[in-house]
């Protein structure tokens, strides 16, 4: 079998133009007979190319406001027809049919389009039939065709005419097969997604083009690779290489930052938050968010909701970090923070999340909506005789919106909006508490009027008599447990206020 084809034929088909020209006088150069339709079609004419029209080949115009073009036997015979098949070849003699070694197709912009907000009606017009169908085609016999399934393959395949003179190996033609069934699986999973958006079929895809490699996964051991546009999310500025676990804090960062809209600083650590504070200056909340872990926070995350200034980037500069976020930084902020080397320093876009969260298990696929319940005090119902005063709701509502984002079981002690201490990941909600009382006690806190925050209700009235021995005076809670009563009767016992907010955040 010969695996070896000179091209002598292509049919191009493409809604955007740019960098198509170099390919077309390439093509006209190697005696390559070019087939083309309206725009494309015009295209290659004001190029001053020689090109036959797809409708003079089919004696068909195009026709249904051009949403029948190339969709005829004449064109996919010459596709589909089998080199090496004597019958093929028959048939493609008797019809009349030339065969046709290159397609370049580059779809509508289906999802531009849908991101634009346009109207249904435009949307649907942008849905490719006719350019998903020559991909598919070609795809499928590449053993004697060569696809070209989108622009950004434009570069590959200008090297390998100038390399190859028109000619392709069956492993070439293969490569691009492979690319052509993932930009029509991208492309037809993008228009699902469209169209289930309300329906919700019960039907798990997703797709990322984009793909960034990065040095391992968790450990060393382990493949690891981030696929969507990272770009569109953050930007590095400086730094090494970003890691796999790196993006997992930053992930975890960028969604507790969101929460709040005064001038907020939090340093991460293992996806938890061992620094949160609120003030009406950044160079503050930067202090207060230090000064609730500062072990913790040696080789942590660090982020800002604001600009960073000169004189937070003078005392963060003092802490050993691996990486931080910012929408944006002063000049001599900047310079101070990449004065080494390692760093990653990265601007932080505030790109809404996924509204979906997803995750592999066992043999197939966890899908959940995205927490995006925020408590505010108006969201609190006090079901203790005391009522928290104003201070003490602003400090639950902080308190809330951190233990929101603390793996469970959890337990946030807070006081002035700033967190005192976290117990995270413990077995026991008990265990939670007295690991975040240990830790607030240990970096010299007083917990004498702060606030606790739970992720999920008490089953027993333990929790709230242990608070209240350490100084806490008000608690918050998503209540649900049958035993709510019991731990609202303690807390009028203790004189502690206790509010229910009736969303419970477990973070698995």
């Amino acid at each position: 079998m010969k695996t070896s084809r000179l091209i002598r034929s292509a049919l191009v088909s493409v809604y955007h133009k740019d960098h198509l020209a170099p390919i077309l006088h390439q093509l006209h150069r190697l005696g390559v007979t070019l087939y083309a339709t309206g725009g494309t079609q015009e295209f290659i004419q004001q190029e001053g190319l020689p090109v036959v029209t797809v409708e003079s080949l089919t004696a068909y115009p195009s026709i249904l406001g051009g949403r029948v073009k190339t969709l005829h036997p004449k064109i996919f015979g010459g596709i589909l027809g089998r080199r090496e098949n004597e019958s093929d070849l028959v048939e493609l003699e008797e019809y009349q049919i030339p065969s046709i070694d290159l397609v370049i197709v580059d779809l509508y912009p289906f999802e531009e389009t849908v991101a634009s907000g346009a109207d249904e009606s435009s949307i649907i017009e942008k849905i490719d039939i006719g350019g998903i169908s020559l991909i598919r085609a070609a795809a499928k016999n590449f053993k004697d065709v060569m696809i070209i399934p989108s622009r950004a393959h434009y570069p590959w395949l200008l090297k390998l005419l100038e390399e190859k003179n028109g000619s392709s190996s069956l492993d070439d033609r293969k490569l691009m097969a492979a690319n052509a069934f993932n930009v029509s699986s991208h492309y037809d999973t993008a228009i699902f997604q469209y169209f289930n958006q309300d329906l919700h079929l019960p039907s798990f895809k997703a797709s990322f083009n984009e793909h960034a490699p990065l040095r391992y996964g968790e450990n060393p051991h382990q493949f690891g690779a981030f696929y969507g546009n990272l770009q569109e999310a953050i930007t590095q500025l400086s730094g090494k290489e970003i890691s796999y676990n790196n993006l997992l804090d930053i992930d975890a960062a960028v969604q507790l930052i969101a929460e709040f809209q005064e001038p907020a600083f939090a340093v991460i650590k293992h996806n938890n938050a061992c620094g949160v504070a609120v003030r009406s200056d950044l160079t503050d909340a930067w202090k207060d968010a230090l000064a609730g872990d500062p072990v913790s926070a040696f080789g942590g995350i660090l982020i800002a909701n604001k600009v960073i200034d000169k004189q937070t980037a003078t005392l963060m500069n003092e802490l050993f970090f691996e990486v931080c976020l910012a929408p944006g930084y002063e000049p001599e902020a900047l310079a101070m923070l990449t004065s080494k080397k390692n760093r990653i320093i990265l601007i932080n876009k505030q790109l809404a999340p996924l509204k979906q969260h997803f995750r592999s298990l066992l043999n197939g696929v966890v899908v959940q909506d995205r927490d995006a319940k925020s408590e505010t005090a108006s969201d609190m119902r006090v079901v203790t005789k005391l009522t928290p005063n104003a201070e003490e709701l602003s400090d639950l509502e902080f308190a809330v919106r951190i233990v929101k984002h603390t793996k469970s079981n959890a337990i946030v002690l807070a006081k002035n909006r700033q967190l005192l201490a976290s117990g995270t990941g413990q077995t026991s909600r008990v265990d939670a508490l007295q690991q975040a009382i240990a830790k607030a006690k240990h970096f010299g806190f007083d917990l004498s009027g702060a606030v606790m925050a739970s992720d999920a209700f008490f089953p027993f009235p333990d929790c709230v008599e242990i608070a209240h021995a350490a100084g806490i005076k008000s608690i918050v809670q998503p209540g649900g447990s049958i035993k709510d009563q019991e731990s609202v009767n303690a807390a009028d016992n203790l004189g502690v206020s206790m509010v229910v907010t009736g969303i419970r955040h477990f973070k698995h």
